[in-house]
């Protein structure tokens, strides 16, 4: 009993460090100095959307950072979607491997965060006179204290400490066909409404005797297209007040503002007057060939979408010519428009060597330097960060020449990044926690679904629903996530590798309270034959 006791003592003192996942950091404190009579190598996680340019832009940047800090090598791995960086790290924080600077979204630093010390809390190294935003020991002119711009900063703040500084911000826009939306009798307003996308895209519907769509005399149209379902979804819950979550991790979802708005959703769907990048393929496709009438994406999408779009994505015999307006997402109230702030940030990962984590530091901050800032938003209708290149002179002059060519001044391109400026103080940002990201593919998915259902003619009704919101919970694990509706916090909303240290603590407690009464029943018995 003795050897097998001590045996099980020496499993779980193997198996507890694994339990929490990743190996323990201690909190990140920011040395006294940078050695720089060190070598350190760093890894870079980033993502670029099949455009060379922006792969050009990463290489030039750590080019130039390794010529100031020679002593720093980084390591460029690069991703096309943002889902998979966030697999990955999850991966490698189970294995403590993970990159030391990351571009991500706060939604995947919320579940990162659930391990301890994993991603360094940032705040110190943000205020730090030497290292800080234009602290004095930096070998480079970054943003200095301020000068991020505040909205952008917010958003990278997780439980009250900042967990990434932002790199790159963006909004939704609609690109429209104005081209065919005339043709249909209809005057572009200034600001679109759903009511009047749906009227306009209904009326394309109608056919000729040949089975041709009157608008464009071709066999297929679908005149209004989302690439981002969850965004819709978010985006329409926000203009009209409806629950979503809380700051705190409750689930307002699954609400009858929810259920109106996929019914209205299910209306279109059923004529065909609507549908999604998932169930169709790529808005600008359709768009840039006559078929489809209002396309919503990023405003980092801009290269794409038009008759002159510099990342044309058809065949030239499929282009259809038509002047592309560039319009807010439609609202539900023009007077208080609502729209989702979006665009990629930058992490940086905690590692036992406090120094290597410094130059991690170095590298990230270097990324919002001006050059780096005003190459990248060239490259789609991204903004800078920083006001400081934001305000600057060369990047005045570059939204002043919109449509000098169909490159760098693509006239689609600048007007995208117009737009989201002119409306930074009209954007939000959804509450992040552990789990947010869940409830942003559910809110998606409904929209998915009903679409997908309507297309099936499938009866859309009050079961219906029921069944839906049921089925979202369960599969994206929602009653798992952030707090109950009691402001209770739920056992599932403790990190996967804490529930499994606990079984493992209870397990331990066990088995020693296992031995302590075999030893003392041993004991009484040997006691009673003396």
């Amino acid at each position: 009993m003795k050897k097998t006791f001590l045996a099980l003592l020496l499993v779980l003192a193997l198996v507890l460090p694994g339990c929490h996942g990743a190996r323990d950091m201690t909190a990140f404190q920011v040395p006294e100095g940078f050695d720089e009579s060190r070598s350190y190598e760093i890894t870079f996680w980033a993502k670029n959307d099949t455009n060379l340019t922006q792969v050009e832009i990463y290489e030039k940047a750590i080019g130039d950072f390794q010529t100031l800090y020679p002593n720093i090598t980084v390591n460029l791995r690069l991703y096309t979607d943002y889902g998979r960086i966030y697999n990955d790290v999850i991966t490698n924080i189970s294995t403590g491997t993970t990159p030391n600077v990351c571009i991500t979204y706060p939604d995947h630093i919320a579940t990162y965060i659930t391990g301890a010390d994993t991603v360094v809390a940032l705040d110190e190294l943000l205020t730090d006179p030497r290292y800080g935003l234009g602290g004095s020991e930096l070998k480079f002119e970054g943003p200095g204290q301020g000068q991020i711009v505040d909205t952008f900063l917010q958003e990278c703040r997780i439980d009250g400490s900042y967990y990434a500084i932002p790199y790159m911000r963006s909004t939704e826009a609609c690109y429209v066909n104005k081209t065919f939306v005339e043709k249909l009798g209809f005057a572009l307003p200034e600001k679109l409404t759903w009511d009047f996308v749906w009227q306009v895209s209904e009326a394309a519907m109608e056919k000729d005797a040949e089975g041709n769509f009157k608008v464009n005399g071709q066999k297929v149209l679908i005149p209004f297209i989302y690439k981002s379902t969850d965004n819709m979804m978010i985006q329409m819950l926000r203009q009209k007040q409806g629950g979503y979550s809380t700051a705190t991790g409750e689930i307002l979802i699954f609400n009858d503002t929810t259920k109106e708005l996929l019914q209205t959703v299910s209306q279109h769907a059923l004529t065909r007057a609507f549908s999604t990048f998932k169930i169709s393929s790529y808005p600008a496709n359709y768009l840039n060939a006559g078929q489809c009438i209002f396309a919503v994406d990023s405003t980092a999408g801009a290269t794409w979408m038009g008759s002159d779009a510099p990342l044309l994505d058809i065949s030239e015999d499929k282009l259809v010519r038509f002047e592309t307006a560039v319009m807010e997402i439609p609202q539900f109230d023009t007077e208080n428009p609502q729209m989702i702030s979006q665009g990629p940030s930058m992490c940086v990962f905690n590692k036992e060597d406090p120094q290597e984590v410094l130059a991690s530091w170095l590298f990230a901050q270097y990324m919002l330097t001006d050059e780096v800032q005003l190459a990248y938003a060239g490259t789609e209708g991204y903004v800078p960060v920083t006001e400081k290149a934001q305000q600057s002179a060369a990047y005045q002059d570059y939204l002043s020449r919109s449509g000098e060519d169909n490159g760098y001044y693509y006239n689609v391109k600048i007007d995208a990044a117009k737009l989201m400026l002119r409306n930074i103080d009209n954007t939000f940002v959804t509450p992040v926690f552990n789990g947010s990201a869940s409830l942003r593919d559910a809110a998606g998915q409904m929209i998915e679904n009903v679409t997908k259902s309507m297309r099936r003619n499938e009866t859309v009704d009050d079961g219906y629903f029921e069944k839906l919101y049921q089925d979202m919970n369960s599969l994206y694990r929602l009653d798992q996530t952030g707090k109950a509706t009691d402001g209770k916090t739920q056992f599932g909303a403790l990190p996967g590798g804490a529930v499994v240290l606990l079984v493992c603590l209870v397990l331990a407690w066990a088995l020693m309270g296992a031995y302590v009464g075999a030893q003392w029943y041993k004991n009484k018995k040997f006691t009673k034959k003396h």
